[in-house]
């Protein structure tokens, strides 16, 4: 068996496939390959749109976004560019011409 696959569990490579899932033999714990492979993935970010972002996008504002402790807010069309995708609430960051590094939502931007 040259196509085994190794248990997330315990990694142990004696596993065997019982139709659409998989079962380890020392440990039990039985998967499905393809939830594990969505889940070392990560989470998919997507814009306003619904268009999936990559690090490295360029996105642009589509509303005004009031920004604490500056006079004035960042502006509905300011473009964004080379972001970097990150866990949290603002799942986006950034830096924004006039105002530096800050963290976004996605579902304020879409891609540019």
């Amino acid at each position: 068996m040259s196509d085994t696959k190794p248990c997330p569990e315990c990694r142990s490579t004696i596993t065997y496939p019982t139709g659409t899932s998989w079962m380890c033999g020392e440990c039990g714990h039985e998967w499905n390959p393809d939830e594990v492979a969505a889940e070392e993935a990560g989470p998919v970010v997507k814009d306003a749109n619904g268009n999936v972002l990559h690090d490295g996008d360029d996105v642009i504002v589509i509303k005004d976004l009031p920004v604490k402790g500056a006079p004035k807010a960042i502006k509905a069309g300011t473009k964004v560019r080379g972001i970097r995708l990150t866990d949290g609430d603002h799942n986006i960051d950034c830096k924004v011409d006039g105002f530096g590094a800050m963290g976004l939502k996605s579902e304020f931007v879409k891609k540019a």
